[in-house]
């Protein structure tokens, strides 16, 4: 399919474009995973695994949460400044 036809499909909202993407080698944008070790406390991982279990996720997953929001809390501040 030319770029031009793929556009006109993609524009028109009445067919699905999905099947005529080749999805075998789409990689997202900074979102490489990389692992990192961090000790914390034991009163820290505690209450870590108490928000886990309370909202139903993993301690792994708060952890990764709450550092996104932190890291997007503080570049939203340094924008306003």
């Amino acid at each position: 399919m030319k770029a031009n036809e793929f556009d006109k499909k993609f524009d028109s909202n009445d067919d699905d474009i999905i099947d005529d993407l080749d999805l075998s080698s789409v990689i997202r944008p900074n979102q490489s995973q990389k692992r990192v070790n961090v000790d914390f406390p034991a009163w820290v991982v505690d209450s870590l695994d108490k928000e886990a279990s309370r909202i139903g996720v993993t301690r792994q997953s708060i952890i990764k949460v709450w550092l996104v929001e932190r890291l997007e809390q503080q570049a939203a501040n340094k924008s306003m400044n």
